[in-house]
């Protein structure tokens, strides 16, 4: 048995306590990976961009052909109404999903008309940024017209995870992936910057990743701050002469890379800066 953290998950009008059974083996979701689901945080007090979260995760259901079925206002409450079940301060991970029960006439598209909403919370503590390896994956990111690159679904992550536990195969924690030109993507778990000559980069949106909400939010504090920021089309040959490297997320938010392939790297001062700047947004 798996020793799940404290979970309170609120489906159908009710809040249960566990991970409680909410699909079966005709569920749409669990047989043909109709599923769509967002990640937003709950630390030291905050919830930063938690509605942009909740946004997206609507326009997530629309993109796999799902109907949502709750506004953001209402998610809202949820989310208020879940934090207080913990502790004060509990660091969380903050989790709206929407999914098919049904399939429609071909049994294959799913019924948007059974789409199911579930939120859950469940506590996670907030890892310390003490920096990560990379390695570069030889699995590819999909595009808009093999994959719906344009929803947080969960039938894309069966693809990172094989990016992911080939990089701990070879010694990594993490893998940069390419989109299917050769250009970077992104991380196998979160988006990626790199810094050369003072310059911030990140990689151009091009429908291949999910171009994150605290990737954007990092941007525009940066830019505010005084650096000068681009997104760009960048190599692996760019990141291995990076003078720094680091990822933002909705899980870590903020983390220095230290290491890609052979080549150690220091915690430099802009990711230092982009994550004392993300702290500071997140509770003003």
């Amino acid at each position: 048995m798996v020793d799940w953290s404290a979970t309170w998950t609120w489906i159908d009008g009710e809040w249960l306590s566990g991970n409680p059974s909410i699909i079966g083996p005709r569920t749409h979701a669990f047989w043909l990976g109709s599923s769509v689901f967002d990640g937003a945080r709950a630390f030291e007090g905050v919830t930063p961009d938690v509605d942009l979260h909740l946004e997206r995760v609507n326009r997530s259901a629309e993109a796999l052909l799902l109907k949502p079925t709750m506004s953001v206002g209402q998610m809202m409450d949820l989310v208020s109404d879940g934090i207080e079940k913990f502790p004060s301060g509990t660091p969380l991970y903050i989790r709206p999903m929407y999914w098919a029960e049904d399939g429609g006439p071909s049994a294959v598209a799913p019924n948007v008309e059974t789409t199911r909403f579930l939120l859950c919370l469940y506590e996670t503590p907030m890892p310390e940024p003490q920096g990560f390896s990379i390695t570069v994956s030889p699995y590819r990111r999909p595009t808009i017209e093999t994959m719906p690159t344009n929803a947080k679904s969960g039938c894309l992550y069966p693809n990172n995870a094989r990016a992911l536990m080939r990089a701990r195969e070879k010694g990594f924690d993490n893998a940069l992936v390419l989109d299917m030109l050769g250009n970077v993507a992104e991380l196998a778990t979160s988006n990626v910057f790199m810094v050369k000559d003072g310059i911030v980069l990140t990689p151009r949106e091009n429908r291949t990743f999910l171009a994150g909400i605290t990737r954007s939010r990092v941007m525009s504090l940066l830019s505010a701050a005084g650096y000068r920021v681009e997104a760009t089309t960048l190599t692996v040959a760019d990141f291995l002469d990076a003078d720094e490297i680091f990822s933002t997320g909705n899980y870590s938010k903020v983390s220095p890379i230290t290491k890609i392939e052979d080549r150690r790297l220091q915690v430099g001062p802009v990711s230092q800066a982009a994550r004392t700047l993300y702290w500071e947004y997140a509770h003003a």
